[in-house]
Formats: C-alpha cells, structure tokens, sequence
C-alpha cells in the first residue's frame, strides 16, 4: 500500500479522504462542533494532529466505556470504593 503525506492543513475533502468518510458527514460533525475544525469564510480547514488526536480520542473513550461495563456484575466493587474512602478519610456522601 502506497502511503501518502498529507499536508499539516487539511481541506474538507482531504479529511474525507483520510477518514474515507462523506464530505457531508465530516461537514455536519464540525458544524456541531463533533470534529475539530475551523470555518474560514466559506472553506473549512483541519489540522491534521487534531483529527489523528480527535480519533485517538474517540478510540480512548469507547475502550474506557467497554472496560467499566465489564465491571458491572463485580460485587466487589462497593466493599473497595468504601474501603478507598475509608483509607482517605473522606465521606463517600457530599455532607
């Protein structure tokens, strides 16, 4: 596989073209502020570092939600949270 450079600003096509995703899509997610970009005059431009830290992101986040659902049946969990309170002597209630 050929690889490619692209450059440190990238337009909405070359974003779509890195995500392999429709320009329409990438458009409305930086519209709602979803992907992170800026709109100048009627161009939008992309850092490149932000969009490979934004998918970076978005991996972490899905990864970290799987990882605490796994916990779910752990009937340990309440005797360790209580003991980590306990061992800083704090309330586990707001007073």
């Amino acid at each position: 596989m050929e690889r490619v450079t692209l450059p440190e600003v990238l337009t909405l096509e070359e974003v779509s073209e890195y995500l392999r995703l429709p320009m329409e899509t990438l458009q409305r997610q930086a519209l709602q502020g979803k992907l992170p970009g800026r709109k100048i005059e009627n161009e939008w431009r992309f850092l490149k570092v932000a969009i490979d830290d934004w998918l970076r992101a978005q991996s972490s986040r899905s990864t970290l939600l799987q990882q605490v659902g796994a916990f779910a049946d752990d009937t340990s969990l309440a005797q360790l949270r209580t003991s980590i309170y306990q061992a800083r002597g704090r309330s586990e209630v707001d007073e």
